[in-house]
């Protein structure tokens, strides 16, 4: 889950625009190549960023959040969106397929280990990569916690965010006839994968628009869907990775597994109005990680571009940059 698109408000502190010193299409098998990037300094601190939805890919401000003579940013598009290739492809797109790819980025940037840095699905990607290869990471930087739980998706597709929002769940759930309401995510599935490309660009709009209103405090439920080719790739991933519980053996597979990353130093910057990833997923984590530390952002919802979660990362990122020991 994660905001479709914004700008930083002003006054947040970003460090300037910056262009990537190497740029790769990286073929990962199964019929996919994945777009890789690198940015400011080559010799610096590598720093990994995961990209939120599933399927909203990497944007050049994401760079914008590391000092570039401190470190060496690794950006990727996930499998199926952004410039990877094919685009908006859910096959042989799983969980473990990324997971193995941001493995093969890491051998083949010939990097030991790495901070890894994610917000919102790229959260919960971050833990469970970390999890399946705990020596490879030295930092976890999380934003927007997303567990990918039953109860989270209950509460974004089933109601209760609407509850919030009225009139634009009603909108939401308006396109779906009433005897297929009790399930959103199977109902939108059966319309983004019809194979007709109308169709499932009017539902993909729709699905893409729902989250994006609710993104951030200050958008008042006006967030827009993005370009249609944007959130068709945006709507089908993450319906299909929703739709198979983001392929984990069960809905509390990341908290279980947490004594395999607790020694791991982390920060955890979630919104306190936070309307697509609730605190108490935040929360729950950080009682079982004893090395990481939870900064609930007071007036601050979801996206990566409000400020107050834009200032808490930079600051992170700029502490652990001067620090030569693992505290943050």
């Amino acid at each position: 889950m994660d905001k479709v698109s914004g700008q930083n408000r002003p006054g947040v502190h970003l460090f300037p625009p910056i262009d990537p010193f190497d740029q790769q299409m990286l073929d990962v098998g199964d019929g996919h190549r994945v777009y890789v990037e690198q940015c400011g300094n080559p010799q610096g601190r590598p720093v990994v960023v995961f990209h939120g939805g599933p399927g909203g890919g990497c944007s050049p401000m994401m760079r914008r959040y590391f000092d570039p003579a401190i470190y060496r940013v690794i950006l990727f598009d996930q499998r199926g969106c952004g410039r990877s290739r094919p685009h908006a492809s859910v096959e042989n797109n799983t969980t473990w397929h990324l997971v193995a790819d941001i493995e093969l980025i890491r051998r083949t940037l010939d990097i030991e280990k790495w901070i890894v840095f994610g917000g919102s699905w790229g959260a919960t990607l971050a833990l469970i990569y970390a999890q399946a290869h705990p020596t490879a990471v030295t930092h976890l930087i999380l934003r927007g916690v997303f567990l990918a739980t039953q109860r989270e998706l209950d509460w974004f597709y089933g109601g209760g965010a609407g509850q919030f929002w009225p009139e634009l769940w009603a909108q939401f759930e308006g396109l779906i006839p009433p005897d297929e309401r009790d399930d959103m995510i199977a109902a939108y599935y059966r319309r983004l994968f019809s194979g007709d490309t109308m169709i499932e660009t009017r539902y993909a709009r729709a699905w893409a628009a729902w989250e994006n209103a609710l993104a951030s405090i200050d958008s008042e439920g006006a967030g827009g869907s993005g370009p249609a080719e944007y959130a068709r790739a945006f709507a089908r991933l993450e319906n299909h990775y929703f739709a198979n519980s983001c392929f984990l053996d069960e809905s509390t597979q990341i908290l279980n597994n947490m004594r395999k990353i607790d020694h791991i130093p982390g920060v955890i910057v979630q919104g306190r109005f936070d309307m697509i990833c609730p605190p108490a997923s935040a929360y729950a984590l950080s009682r079982l990680w004893p090395a990481s530390r939870l900064k609930m952002v007071a007036k601050a919802g979801h996206a990566l571009s409000e400020r107050g979660i834009s200032e808490e990362l930079i600051r992170t990122m700029n502490t652990i940059g001067v620090s030569k020991i693992a505290k943050i």
